[in-house]
C-alpha cells in the first residue's frame, strides 16, 4: 500500500463550492489516491500513476460519456 500520510491533496476544480460532491487527489511518483473531501476518514481509492493516465486520458476522449 502507499504512503499518502506526506501527500499533498488537492480538491478537483470541478468540484463545487456550495458543499456538493468534492473529491481530492493526491499524486506521488508512482500512485495516485482519491478520497472524497467531506468523508476523508472513509478511505482512499490508490491507482498506479499509469492507470490514473489512462483514466483521465479516457476522460478526455469522451470513453466515459454516457
Amino acid at each position: 500500500m502507499s504512503d499518502l500520510s506526506r501527500a499533498e491533496w488537492r480538491k478537483s476544480s470541478r468540484s463545487g463550492g456550495n458543499g456538493g460532491a468534492c473529491v481530492e487527489v493526491a499524486v506521488t511518483s508512482t500512485t495516485v489516491g482519491v478520497r472524497d473531501t467531506k468523508d476523508r476518514a472513509g478511505g482512499t481509492l490508490v491507482l498506479s500513476a499509469d492507470c490514473w493516465a489512462g483514466f483521465v486520458s479516457g476522460i478526455r476522449d469522451g470513453r466515459f460519456d454516457g
